[in-house]
């Protein structure tokens, strides 16, 4: 039946160690992924918080409640087999970073860019080796070779776990940039949303806010922020 939904139906869920890391049982039983994998988590943080969200569900399971419980499931489902696909879709945004491209006009808009993002990338040139061209427009400029590759490097550092949340991160923001500077605490998920919805921003500002345009930006920020929570609990 379409309108069937699972529901609560264990007492107390638990994050317990097990093999290769830590887990969470409902009554005793080891929770599995929607491809029947078993849950292995790195930390027990992230155990203990995907066992909070078993624990809130009452009456039907709401996954949209779980959300460090689908990022693990993404992870141990899609991450862990797609790896090299998801490195390179992200490495990717480095050729056309958001943080690249910038209003011909107005003046103040094109100031607020400048304020808000040449910061993270002299931040990039200095930390992370990785210098980008910056231009007018949107006719694609080409980026140096060699800081692709350092950036592409830095992707592939991260753990499926990790990639989970990085996913978001860059995915959100529309910037390779903005997404590594979360990870390294040069900026929060709240100052990245900021700065990667400086046009939005200004367009609300002369022509007002639209309801629907504000909760779909609401529900990306909303996002973020937890996809930052989950980066913490993969350390």
């Amino acid at each position: 039946m379409s309108g069937w939904k699972a529901k609560r139906f264990w007492t107390v869920a638990t994050a317990e160690p097990c093999d290769g890391g830590f887990t969470v049982r409902l009554d005793g039983r080891a929770v599995k992924t929607p491809a029947k994998a078993p849950v292995v988590m790195p930390t027990q943080a992230m155990a203990e918080a995907a066992a909070r969200e078993w624990d809130a569900q009452q009456g039907a399971i709401k996954p949209e409640t779980m959300p460090v419980t689908r990022a693990v499931n993404s992870a141990i489902d899609k991450l862990v087999h797609q790896r090299d696909e998801v490195i390179d879709l992200l490495a990717a945004y480095g050729a056309s970073d958001l943080l690249c491209y910038r209003a011909t006009g107005p003046e103040g808009l094109i100031t607020r860019q400048m304020v808000g993002w040449d910061p993270l990338l002299g931040w990039s040139a200095l930390e992370l080796a990785a210098p980008l061209v910056v231009t007018a427009g949107i006719v694609p400029v080409a980026q140096p070779v060699e800081s692709l590759v350092r950036l592409k490097a830095t992707v592939a550092s991260f753990d499926a776990f990790q990639l989970a949340a990085f996913h978001d991160f860059v995915a959100i923001t529309g910037s390779l940039i903005l997404g590594i500077a979360i990870t390294r605490g040069r900026l929060s998920a709240a100052e990245a949303f900021a700065l990667s919805r400086i046009d939005e921003s200004w367009q609300a500002e002369f022509w007002g806010v639209d309801e629907d345009a504000a909760a779909l930006e609401a529900a990306k920020q909303r996002a973020l922020l937890e996809a930052e929570q989950f980066y913490a609990l993969c350390r």
